[in-house]
């Protein structure tokens, strides 16, 4: 599972970064990954993106989920999940 995570994650930072947005991949001491995305041109506005496998056989494989734990996008379509995410952060303005 680890391997899969680290790949849908990386690839997710490569899309937020072509959005302008600050992402990098962090591990906590106790193994759990996930994306820390902040905006550049306004620093509070930040955000955690999770990726974890689906809990049902009915869903695509992987998603990529909000800090809260909601399902954001599916791990298949990083790009999208960028838009979504730099749509979410965006300063008044941009």
């Amino acid at each position: 599972m680890g391997d899969d995570t680290i790949g849908h994650l990386e690839r997710l930072v490569a899309e937020l970064d072509a959005h302008g947005l600050l992402a990098r991949v962090v591990q906590t001491q106790s193994g759990r990954r996930f994306v820390r995305v902040i905006n550049p041109n306004a620093t509070s506005l930040s955000e955690n993106v999770t990726c974890r496998p689906a809990a049902a056989a009915d869903l695509p494989d992987w998603w990529y989920c909000w800090s809260w734990g909601e399902r954001l996008h599916t791990a298949d379509d990083p790009a999208g999940a960028a838009t979504k995410v730099a749509r979410v952060l965006a300063a008044v303005g941009e």
